[in-house]
């Protein structure tokens, strides 16, 4: 067993529990509370399984779904959520900076 990558693993799963934290700018169905980014995820895979039999490609990769869908927001650990529908320019504001 590669050692020095089995502990770079479990590096990446505690980090990505970070996600819990993360507050989106959605509130839960029942109004209580806002969804957190991990919750986000795992309802966006869910639905994605779900609804897969309404795809118009007989050969969805489904794998390749999920995989886009459980990293598509490990970003939020360190940039916070982006309300999609939020009036603000961020690029005006400084606050998305190019890589």
């Amino acid at each position: 067993m590669d050692i020095e990558r089995f502990n770079k693993q479990i590096e990446f799963i505690v980090e990505i529990d970070k996600m819990k934290q993360i507050l989106r700018n959605t509130i839960l169905m029942d109004a209580s509370r806002k969804e957190n980014s991990a919750e986000h995820t795992w309802h966006m895979a869910v639905g994605a399984m779900v609804f897969s039999e309404y795809a118009n490609e007989s050969n969805l990769d489904m794998l390749k779904v999920f995989k886009m869908i459980l990293l598509h927001d490990i970003v939020e650990i360190d940039a916070g959520d982006t309300f999609a529908y939020g009036n603000v320019n961020l690029r005006s504001t400084g606050s998305v900076t190019k890589c």
